[in-house]
């Protein structure tokens, strides 16, 4: 579990705090990127998965007592067995995964798109997570979802990516064997969405009241809608309803999520919300089940189709004990491993990085890559999710370079990504501005350089609510410098931007010319009320 905070790096208030007074909440309850969400509860606690994509440790599971303030427990997953993520593969990696409880265990299963479907599971989600298990190696199947019936047989349903197999817009149900490990046949199509419910993805599937549902979004990221399905027989046919849009409100594609229901017979949905450059960040909507349908969120205008609220009267759970807002982001490396909010851009490596040859410090080691230079093509880039909706990140960096071509510092990443470098030169050290671009050839471009006369620096970088950024600089963490213009923070591949630090060779050498130690990492917030948009 990640860390609490003692000694260098004080506690400040989370950036953003979805509780309100009245015993009210405001969404989104996770201004963070938890893509494609998927949830359970297990008496009074909630589980939630979500896609890490080609970010590692992968598949990260929180929990929560209320629904509406999660804490960080675990991933499923430290790396992928393939070639493909010794180096970044942005876009890749592990997509939407669900999360269920069957048997005393809790099992999530998730797709790469180009490997197939894999399966964890484990006794305790605290304590971690079994080794993966290939259920069935194909390429373009993604979003799968398993469900045990009540005679028994195992089933799993899934989608298709169109870039890897040439399909989309339909779901296909497979029989599973009972013990989750593979399939038993190729599937059957139960549900082709191509003319009222284009791109119908990430299904989830479940039974209430003698009917099996399938709760899909449909529509696209930023366009969609959460379209349900209906049937009395498992393979349909199915009745299709669309039970949440966007309506007159301001919360974009509202879909692709989890159905909870509670022992007060409450009903609730968790989505996302696409928030550019702050990822796709996690909604909570009440449920009303009317005529055997679900209607999520507020009927604002009686067409019949719920439109997402911003804010609502907190769950009625059995928590004995409610969790304080979502807090991961701070970092003083007092502990003998990373905390759980830090993710690597590929298959991590022990020899990258060291916490205990400074203890109190995170020490990492200079790696190069090949030429051109490009910072996105770094696998030892060690980052952290934005946290909406504005927030100020400083870390206080030491250097011990051997080379001039070693560069350590601040980066903010994306399709497009700036990042602070801090290098040796012959009269001293300098802080240096780079740009860059996640496709193409081009070498990273030096915008900026400041001459600075200090082996140990603070660098900072501020980013607003547009997600407009500005790096800057001290000696001594109080009158900061600004260095290079402000730039616009952009998302990843399907993923939201993010900050983080890194130790390189823009030499192409490899761990022969030094290291960086860093102190801490903090954020700290820049508003974070809760307010409409």
């Amino acid at each position: 579990m990640a860390k609490s905070l003692t000694g260098k790096a004080k506690h400040h208030p989370p950036v953003w705090n979805p509780n309100i007074d009245g015993g009210r909440f405001c969404n989104p309850v996770l201004f963070m990127d938890y893509s494609d969400p998927d949830v359970i509860r297990k008496g009074s606690d909630f589980f939630m998965a979500a896609s890490s994509f080609s970010c590692f440790p992968g598949i990260p599971i929180l929990h929560s007592t209320d629904l509406v303030n999660w804490s960080l427990i675990s991933h499923v997953f430290d790396e992928l067995p393939f070639g493909e993520y010794e180096a970044p593969a942005h876009g890749k990696g592990a997509w939407a995964p669900s999360i269920r409880y069957h048997n005393g265990e809790f099992w999530v299963y998730f797709a790469t798109p180009d490997e197939g479907i894999f399966m964890s599971k484990t006794s305790d989600p605290f304590k971690g997570w079994e080794p993966l298990i290939q259920v069935k190696k194909t390429k373009g199947w993604i979003d799968p979802c398993p469900f045990w019936d009540d005679d028994g047989n195992a089933y799993l349903i899934h989608a298709y990516a169109n870039s890897r197999i040439g399909i989309k817009s339909k779901l296909n149900l497979c029989r599973m064997k009972k013990d989750g490990t593979a399939l038993e046949d190729d599937g059957e199509i139960v549900f082709d969405g191509t003319l009222n419910h284009p791109t119908i993805e990430g299904p989830k599937l479940y039974k209430k009241d003698g009917y099996y549902y399938i709760f899909a979004p449909a529509g696209g990221v930023k366009t969609g809608w959460q379209t349900v399905l209906r049937s009395k027989q498992i393979y349909g046919p199915y009745e299709d309803k669309v039970v949440l849009h966007q309506g007159n409100t301001a919360i974009n594609g509202p879909h692709q999520g989890g159905w909870i229901e509670l022992d007060s017979e409450e009903s609730w949905f968790i989505h996302f919300q696409d928030r550019g450059a702050f990822g796709r960040v996690v909604h909570l909507q009440p449920v009303r089940w009317i005529d055997g349908w679900p209607l999520m969120g507020e009927d604002i205008d009686g067409d019949g189709i719920g439109e997402p609220v911003l804010q609502w009267e907190k769950p009625k759970t059995n928590a004995k004990e409610v969790k304080q807002p979502f807090d991961h982001a701070n970092d003083d490396f007092s502990s003998d491993r990373l905390a759980l909010h830090w993710q690597w851009e590929a298959n991590p490596k022990q020899d990258w990085y060291s916490l205990s040859a400074t203890p109190g410090r995170l020490r990492l080691y200079s790696r190069g890559i090949p030429h051109p230079f490009k910072l996105s093509r770094l696998p030892n880039l060690l980052m952290q999710k934005f946290s909406g909706p504005s927030f100020t990140a400083t870390v206080k960096l030491s250097l011990n370079a051997f080379s001039d071509t070693m560069l350590a510092g601040l980066a903010v990443m994306g399709r497009e990504y700036a990042y602070l470098g801090f290098s040796k030169s012959e009269n001293g050290y300098r802080l240096s501005v780079y740009k860059g671009r996640m496709e193409g050839e081009q070498e990273d471009v030096k915008t900026e350089e400041h001459g600075v006369q200090a082996e140990t620096v603070y660098l900072r970088v501020t980013v607003d609510e547009q997600a407009v950024c500005r790096f800057s600089y001290s000696m001594d963490q109080r009158h900061f410098t600004q260095i290079g213009d402000s730039f616009q923070a952009v998302p990843g591949r399907w993923t939201g931007a993010k900050a983080g630090v890194y130790c390189t060779d823009t030499g192409g050498a490899d761990g022969q010319d030094g290291w960086c130690d860093i102190d801490w990492f903090r954020v700290e917030p820049a508003g974070g009320e809760c307010h409409e948009w």
